[in-house]
């Protein structure tokens, strides 16, 4: 006999977010995106789907694997689920809100990613984030960290650990020992894995010289705290232009995090080059105690427009806000306030000044329910001297 197929089931890594964990989710993504606009960040909707040529201009390979593709019905050409929103909002910026100097956006929606970004992470995530374009100084990367970290205390989250990295130091020290292309990915993969035995072969088989050679070792153990830049400094200041320029820029923002959120647990870590391949300057993610996962992450990556005709230096952040709900911690919604059937004029009116105030208010069917106890619900409006008025039930 033929099983039946059990067709209410789900996809792997894809749920339905039901009406309690829903209205936490909702209240949170006002919230955010209140606190976005607060700082003079536009909102913006970008669509589900677009173009595959579009939606993945430079972003990488990583990008394409977790995109679905799809094929367009009424032109034939391929067309994809978006995976990430900060591609999206790089052509806006170039096109459709094409302004002089800098720009400011802020996002929130679903994604669809063909494979977990992470273990047990979600496949449709909903992501929420900002993005200043127009701006190259590192007042900008300090702006977006600010703003970053002020989303995510309002998320509910206590203990921070914000990681930085700068992917110019990693690349000044390639091009100057003459590494590209294929070896520089191979390297790259190296330091992702802290192999530190790989990278002697790798450094042996290439016969560089031991200076250099012990320069891409000792990067391998620059990580820690503030401290770990003083010493980056000793082992790296006068190399190349773009190896002072990120030391520099990584001090700036040290000092300026310190003054500002001196609460927060600031890790230097010079071999993390997450999003290496689409990111320019500075990388960054946040952590708290309990979770895995990064509860956000960023960087610079400029020039990203560039493909679309209009190269601009961006810096931004974003987070699943399904993973901040995880902060959050439980939110009571306010008590539903029970309505009997009817179709009274003074019980309309009153429920209508109910519902404009805020409140919730469910009124019975007729036959449907009899009481708010049967309702769920610890309130009711009653009829109290030819008044309607809310009442314990």
């Amino acid at each position: 006999m033929t099983r039946p197929v059990e067709t209410w089931l789900l996809p792997e890594g894809v749920s339905d977010v039901l009406p309690a964990e829903a209205t936490r989710l909702e209240a949170l993504r006002r919230r955010l995106l209140d606190h976005c606009a607060a700082w003079g960040y536009q909102l913006v909707f970008p669509p589900l789907m677009e173009f595959l040529d579009s939606l993945l201009t430079g972003s990488g390979h990583d990008l394409d694997l977790m995109t679905f593709k799809i094929t367009d019905q009424l032109t034939g050409r391929m067309m994809g689920v978006r995976a990430d929103i900060t591609p999206q909002v790089a052509r806006l910026d170039a096109h459709s809100l094409p302004v002089e100097g800098p720009a400011r956006y802020c996002y929130a929606g679903t994604t669809l990613n063909t494979r977990p970004a992470a273990l047990a992470a979600s496949r449709c995530p909903v992501q929420i984030g900002a993005e200043l374009y127009g701006y190259a100084g590192v007042a900008g990367d300090i702006e977006i960290l600010r703003l970053m970290l002020e989303t995510l205390v309002l998320a509910g989250c206590r203990q921070i650990q914000l990681d930085l990295g700068h992917v110019a130091i990693f690349r000044g020290l390639a091009r100057l020992a003459g590494i590209s292309g294929r070896e520089e990915s191979f390297l790259f993969d190296i330091y992702q894995r802290k192999a530190v035995a790989e990278l002697k072969d790798f450094m042996a088989a290439r016969q560089l010289p031991a200076s250099t050679a012990a320069r891409f070792e000792s990067l391998l153990k620059l990580a820690g705290g503030v401290a770990v830049l003083g010493q980056a400094r000793q082992l790296l200041q006068g190399l190349a232009a773009e190896i002072d320029d990120a030391l520099v820029a990584l001090e700036t923002v040290a000092t300026a995090l310190q003054a500002s959120h001196p609460g927060v647990a600031l890790y230097f870590d010079l071999t993390e080059l997450r999003g290496y391949h689409y990111h320019t300057g500075l990388v960054f993610a946040a952590y708290t105690p309990g979770l895995r996962a990064e509860l956000a992450k960023g960087g610079r990556y400029d020039a990203v427009g560039e493909a679309f005709g209009r190269s601009r230096p961006a810096t931004g952040f974003s987070a699943d806000l399904k993973s901040l709900l995880a902060c959050a911690g439980e939110e009571a919604a306010p008590a539903l306030v029970f309505a009997p059937a009817g179709d009274d004029a003074g019980l309309r009116a009153a429920m209508m000044q109910l519902r404009a105030q805020g409140e919730r208010v469910r009124q019975a069917l007729p036959g449907e329910i009899t009481s708010a106890a049967a309702a769920g619900c610890s309130r009711e409006l009653k009829r109290v001297d030819g008044q309607w008025v809310v009442t314990n039930s």
